[in-house]
């Protein structure tokens, strides 16, 4: 082998191993990256409910305060909530806000209708 073709086998695996690295730290990283997200919440907006007192269940993974009509709920490790709220007659706002520990922020308000 002459010393040009030695060059670029080492030069490319030199790449290929620095592109691994920055490949494996962007998934390491993926969900700080994009931050908090509510997801998997039982509820649908504009939903119809017969029943005044309703459990509230969803995911809300990063998060290190979660806040569920204006009153912080506990969430576990992997970011499960679920919490039970009594509804009004009528027409009801619920708010779902949740945190991470870098300030960034989501919030999903669901509007249903209690009969």
């Amino acid at each position: 082998m002459n010393s040009n073709t030695k060059k670029i086998i080492k030069i490319s695996g030199l790449s290929v191993f620095f592109i691994l690295i920055v490949i494996y730290a962007f998934f390491r990283s993926h969900d700080l990256i994009f931050g908090v997200k509510i997801k998997n919440v039982n509820l649908t907006d504009g939903a119809t409910i017969n029943e005044s007192i309703i459990k509230v269940m969803g995911n809300a993974r990063n998060a290190i305060k979660l806040t569920l009509n204006g009153r912080e709920i506990s969430i576990n490790q992997q970011g499960d909530f679920e919490e039970t709220i009594a509804l009004l007659e009528g027409y009801n706002i619920i708010n779902i806000k949740a945190e991470d520990k870098f300030g960034y922020m989501d919030e999903k308000n669901y509007q249903v209708m209690l009969k």
